[in-house]
C-alpha cells in the first residue's frame, strides 16, 4: 500500500514569513496541531519545514518571547522529513521512526506537496482493516454453523 492512499490530501499550511499570533490563529481557526510551511516556486508548493503546536509552546511560550515579534521561520521546524506520494507505507513509518516524527509532508516526484501523512492517518487505517478482519473471522464462523448445524 502506498502513502498517497491513505495520507491527508486536505492540508493546512503557511508561508514562513507569517507571523506567528497569525499562525496560531489559523490553527485554531482550522481545528488542526500543525502547519506545512510551504515555498512557492514554479507553480508547486514546496514544503520547507512545520509548525507544531508544540513549537509555538516551547519556541515562544516557554521563553518568555512576545509572540509579535516571532514569525513561523523563527518558530518552526526545518529540514523536515518527506516521504513520496508513490512510497509504501511500511516504507514511510521506518523513515518516520528513524527521524522520530509523527507527522511528514507527502510530495509528489517535483516536490509538491500534496498531503501529510500522520500516525493517526495509519492508525485510522489499521483499525479498520483489524474491523475486516473480526468480520471475516465472525462471518466464517457463521458460514461453518449454516454448513454444519
Amino acid at each position: 500500500m502506498d502513502v498517497n492512499s491513505i495520507c491527508n490530501h486536505n492540508v493546512s499550511t503557511v508561508e514562513a514569513h507569517t507571523g506567528i499570533v497569525e499562525a496560531a490563529a489559523q490553527m485554531r481557526a482550522e481545528h488542526v496541531g500543525d502547519l506545512i510551511v510551504v515555498a512557492h516556486r514554479v507553480g508547486r508548493r514546496v514544503p520547507i519545514g512545520i509548525l507544531t503546536d508544540r513549537d509555538i509552546v516551547t519556541s515562544v511560550v516557554a521563553k518568555g518571547v512576545s509572540p509579535s515579534d516571532v514569525t513561523v521561520a523563527d518558530a518552526m521546524t526545518a529540514g523536515l522529513l518527506k516521504v513520496r506520494s508513490d512510497n509504501g507505507l511500511e516504507f514511510a513509518l521506518r523513515e518516520m521512526r528513524r527521524v522520530g516524527v509523527r507527522r511528514a509532508p507527502v510530495v509528489d516526484e517535483n516536490d509538491n506537496l500534496i498531503g501529510v501523512i500522520t500516525i493517526d492517518d495509519v492508525l485510522d487505517h489499521l483499525a479498520v482493516q483489524l474491523g475486516h478482519i473480526a468480520d471475516i473471522v465472525r462471518l466464517g464462523q457463521q458460514a461453518e454453523l449454516e454448513k454444519r448445524p
